[in-house]
């Protein structure tokens, strides 16, 4: 068992400001020094590649936990296949406890003002993810979240606290879409854009998991 992170705001604001223009990897191996009771979550959404690549290259056996929603693209699924397979992911995988078919017949996808879309997306979303932190304990959670992308995602800077206490660390925070496609570039890391999340209508609501 790794060290138990014991940090304040205070101190994540002092992180935030150290870390500011630092290298992904150099964010990454101090986020380590904290703890190595670490994950990386993943979607395979667009850009995803980059924050897998730059975090098994500091750690390759780090374990990725991939919650899958089980509504994905079929290029998404190839796309997750290959990323898995290039860069030898230490991945466990997490479904929601009923097929999407199941759903499909009882359910539906709900829209986002139906009184079924918290349900759905608990039972898509929520519970997996909680089941996969439930089962890892980490003190230190990778994820590729930017500024930009929403409103609470502008709030939180490289380093932040999640509601459960655990260290989140967002290495490209700062990183554009243009400089994120040289960074893949420079890798030789694949890309995907045909992805979908059934539990967002609009590109920039958030995803119930940061918030």
């Amino acid at each position: 068992m790794g060290k138990v992170i014991m940090i304040d705001e205070n101190q994540i604001e002092v992180l935030n400001e150290q870390y500011k223009s630092a290298a992904p990897a150099k964010i990454i191996k101090k986020a380590l020094e904290l703890s190595t009771e670490a994950v990386v979550t993943t979607n395979f959404r667009p850009y995803e590649a980059a924050i897998l690549h730059a975090v098994s290259k500091v750690e390759s056996q780090i374990p990725v936990v991939w919650c899958d929603t089980g509504y994905n693209t079929p290029q998404t699924y190839k796309h997750a296949e290959q990323v898995i397979s290039d860069l030898g992911l230490n991945v466990f995988l997490y479904v929601p406890k009923q097929t999407s078919a199941h759903r499909d017949v009882v359910m539906g996808i709900p829209s986002i003002d139906s009184p079924k879309h918290a349900l759905f997306t608990e039972q898509v979303k929520l519970e997996p993810f909680k089941r996969a932190m439930d089962e890892h304990k980490p003190q230190v959670w990778f994820t590729n979240l930017r500024q930009g992308q929403t409103a609470f995602r502008n709030s939180i800077g490289i380093f932040s606290l999640s509601k459960d206490g655990i260290l989140k660390v967002s290495p490209f925070y700062y990183w554009s879409d243009e400089k994120l496609d040289t960074y893949l570039s420079n890798n030789n890391l694949p890309n995907e854009f045909k992805y979908f999340d059934p539990t967002k209508a609009l590109e920039n609501r958030e995803c119930g998991l940061h918030a």
